[in-house]
């Protein structure tokens, strides 16, 4: 339990209140108590827990080497440090293999703290929403580009401008809403696929690479605090720290420039 409690707890349903009030909602990624503290003062909403840490702070060159143990084990640490922040936490490569592993693993994620699991995949993973959202455990379905399949893909590339990957990245979207997905995430699609996505669906949509008319941007803290271990930061990184005289300055920063929809700017999104 989170030794702070003097901010009022960010929900599934606080979220989709804002989606319908249009008020933009932020989303950064922690790994561990002391700075998952900062974000909450800084006012962010969402913070994920993301296998992202296999490259940041492992120092690995993919996402794929991080293990459930590992995941829970930073979940636990930024469970310590939240204050009344919505909890997501990322579902590791293979971990949701089967129905079977994925109900077992998202119940693990869940019982260590989590608020939401996020699942890279399309309509594949379908049926693990429904089953999930059944069972009480909401869904983030990850679209676009997923890391996790990056050897398949053969690079970090934008998804989604060609014609007939761009209907079916609609068509999966709009499946995993009826499955029961609570929420989306879109990483790395034209600005105009995210739109009209936008208009298909009713759960809140959060991006990354995906321009400013998702209802939530997300994106790594050490991107926004200009320690990225990428050589080549992507298009859709903004190093806060270059107009900050401090971390936490960075991070509000960050949250004030999303709410006020100056975040992100079209230097930062794919057409």
């Amino acid at each position: 339990m989170s030794v702070h409690t003097d901010r009022k707890q960010i929900t599934l349903a606080t979220l989709n209140k804002m989606k319908l009030n249009s008020e933009k909602f932020t989303c950064l990624t922690s790994y561990e108590s002391t700075m998952t503290s900062k974000i909450c003062d800084a006012g962010v909403d969402v913070v994920l827990v993301g296998d992202s840490l296999g490259m940041v702070v492992q120092g690995h060159d993919s996402t794929l080497p991080v293990t459930m143990e590992q995941l829970i084990y930073h979940l636990e640490c930024v469970v310590r440090g939240n204050n009344g922040a919505h909890i997501m936490a990322d579902m590791p490569f293979m971990s949701y293999a089967t129905d079977d592993m994925g109900f077992e693993n998202a119940t693990r994620l869940m019982q260590a703290g989590a608020n939401s699991i996020k699942i890279e995949g399309g309509e594949w993973i379908s049926k693990m929403a429904s089953m999930l959202a059944d069972r009480g455990i909401p869904v983030c379905a990850h679209m676009g580009l997923t890391p996790q399949a990056f050897n398949r893909i053969g690079g970090n590339f934008v998804q989604g401008r060609d014609p007939e990957k761009r209907e079916i990245i609609i068509s999966e979207a709009i499946a995993l809403e009826k499955a029961g997905a609570a929420m989306l995430l879109l990483e790395c699609v034209p600005d105009s696929l995210t739109k009209e996505i936008m208009a298909e669906l009713k759960i809140p949509v959060i991006g990354i690479g995906a321009g400013a008319s998702t209802d939530g941007q997300i994106m790594v803290v050490h991107d926004v605090l200009g320690i990225s271990c990428l050589d080549k930061l992507p298009k859709f990184v903004k190093n806060f720290m270059n107009e900050s005289n401090s971390i936490q300055e960075a991070l509000s920063n960050y949250v004030h420039e999303v709410k006020s929809e100056t975040f992100p700017s079209s230097e930062h999104t794919f057409y």
